[in-house]
C-alpha cells in the first residue's frame, strides 16, 4: 500500500484490551463522548461539519471535535492546519464552507485521537494501513470506530474489509457509514441520506445515527456491515466503467446498461465473499442510490471520462494529479484489488465487467472494450 505519511436480541460488542488510556466508561453518569475525525479531505471535512453540528446540540457529547490533518504547505506558504483553524474552512479541499467553530484541526495524529471514544475514519483507503499501525496502543480500549472509507485490503490470505482491518489492528469495534454522498452537495446542505452498517450492537448504531443525522442528512441503520461496506467500495469500480462510456460518448442507454451490469456483479461479489450479505442492503442509500450518484457525479467517473477521451494514453495517475488537486481516486486501486481476488479464485469469467475495468485501467485493453465485454455470457449467479 502507499505509505500514509508520504504525501466517502442485540448484544454488547466485546472489545479487546490495549495499552491506551481507558478513560471513563460510557455508562458512567455524566459521561460525555469525545469525537475525533481521522481525515480532512473533502469528505472528511464534511463529516467533521456534520458531527460538529450535533456535538454542539447534544448534551451527551463534548463540543470540541478534533480533525486530524495530513499537514500540507499551501501555495501561500502557510500550513493547511493553521489555515483551517484561522478561517474555519478547509481552504484546499472544501473552500467556502464553514466547518463549525468547534472543529479543531490537528496535524498530530496521536494528539487528535487522545481521549476520544468515538473515532471517525475518513481517509483514502491507501493510507489506512500506516494510520492504524501508528495508532496501535494509543486509542481508548472502550472506543468505537466508524469507517467512511471506500476500499479493501487484499493480502495473501485473502480480502479484508477496511472496518475489519481497523478492528483487528486497534482492538475496537468498527461500524461503517456509506451512501449516495457527494461531499460538495452535502457541504451545501442539500438533502442527502446514508446508511450505517453495524454488527451486533444496535445501541452503538443508534449513537452513530444520532451523531451524523441533521435536518438535511438522513441516516438509517442496517445490520449488515459487510454488505453496506462492500457496496460503498464496489460502486467506484462501476463509476469508472460509467466514465469510460461518457468519455466515448456512447449515450445514456449504454450507461444505464453498464450500471445494471455493475449492480449485478456487485451483488454477486458480495455474496461470494460473505453469504450473510442481505439483499435489502442493495436498496438502501449505500446500494443502488450510491451507484447512481457516483456514476453521474463522482470523481471516479470524471477522471475515467478524461482517460477515455484521451484514448487511454494518459495514465490515471497523471490525470488524478492534474484534476483532483490532491484528492485520491478509489475506483482504480479497488478494481485492481477486486481483480486479484477473482483471479486468485479463478472466477474472472464470472465477473466480466469488473475484470474489464481493471484491464482497461492497466492498459491491457482500450477504453472501448467496456462494451465489447458484454458479448460474453457471465454465468451468474455464483
Amino acid at each position: 500500500m502507499t505509505p500514509a505519511f508520504e504525501l466517502e436480541g442485540e448484544t454488547a460488542t466485546t472489545h479487546h484490551t490495549n495499552s491506551a488510556n481507558n478513560g471513563a466508561n460510557d455508562n458512567q453518569i455524566g459521561f460525555k463522548s469525545r469525537v475525533s475525525v481521522i481525515g480532512s479531505g473533502s469528505w472528511g471535512s464534511v463529516a467533521a461539519k456534520l458531527v460538529a453540528f450535533n456535538t454542539l446540540n447534544l448534551s451527551s457529547f463534548h463540543d470540541e471535535v478534533k480533525m486530524w490533518v495530513f499537514e500540507e504547505t499551501l501555495q501561500s506558504g502557510k500550513k493547511l492546519t493553521d489555515a483551517i483553524n484561522r478561517t474555519n474552512e478547509n481552504v484546499k479541499y472544501l473552500p467556502g464552507i464553514k466547518l463549525g467553530k468547534n472543529v479543531i484541526a490537528d496535524p498530530d495524529l496521536d494528539n487528535a485521537v487522545k481521549g476520544a471514544n468515538m473515532l471517525v475514519f475518513v481517509t483514502p483507503h491507501q493510507f489506512i494501513d500506516n494510520i492504524c499501525k501508528s495508532l496501535v496502543g494509543k486509542v481508548r480500549s472502550d472506543a468505537e470506530a466508524i469507517s467512511l472509507i471506500k476500499g479493501m485490503e487484499v493480502k495473501i490470505e485473502g480480502p479484508c474489509l477496511i472496518s475489519t482491518y481497523i478492528s483487528e489492528q486497534l482492538g475496537i469495534n468498527c461500524s461503517v457509514l456509506m451512501g449516495a454522498n457527494l461531499a460538495s452537495e452535502i457541504a451545501e446542505e442539500k438533502f442527502s441520506e446514508a446508511t450505517v452498517g453495524y454488527g451486533n450492537n444496535r445501541e452503538i448504531a443508534e449513537q452513530w445515527v444520532q451523531l451524523f443525522t441533521t435536518p438535511y442528512f438522513m441516516v438509517t441503520p442496517v445490520q449488515d456491515v459487510e454488505g453496506v461496506e462492500l457496496c460503498g467500495t464496489l460502486k467506484n469500480v462501476v463509476a469508472i466503467a460509467a466514465g469510460f462510456v461518457d468519455g466515448l460518448d456512447m449515450g445514456n442507454n449504454t450507461k444505464a446498461a453498464i450500471i445494471r451490469f455493475g449492480l449485478r456483479e456487485m451483488r454477486e461479489f458480495c455474496k461470494l465473499l460473505f453469504s450473510s450479505v442481505k439483499d435489502d442492503s442493495f436498496f438502501e442509500s449505500c446500494g443502488v442510490a450510491d451507484v447512481i450518484t457516483t456514476c453521474f457525479g463522482g470523481r471516479n467517473r470524471k477522471v475515467a471520462e478524461a482517460f477515455a477521451k484521451n484514448g487511454g494514453k494518459r495514465s490515471f495517475y497523471e490525470l488524478e494529479a492534474e484534476m483532483l488537486q490532491g484528492q485520491k481516486l478509489q475506483g482504480v486501486p479497488t478494481a485492481r484489488e477486486v481483480y486479484e481476488v477473482l483471479r486468485h479464485r479463478g472466477l474472472l469469467e464470472l465477473f466480466p465487467l469488473f475484470a474489464t475495468v481493471h484491464e482497461i485501467c492497466s492498459g491491457c485493453l482500450p477504453p472501448s472494450a467496456i462494451v465489447i465485454y458484454s458479448e460474453k455470457k457471465p454465468r451468474l449467479p455464483v
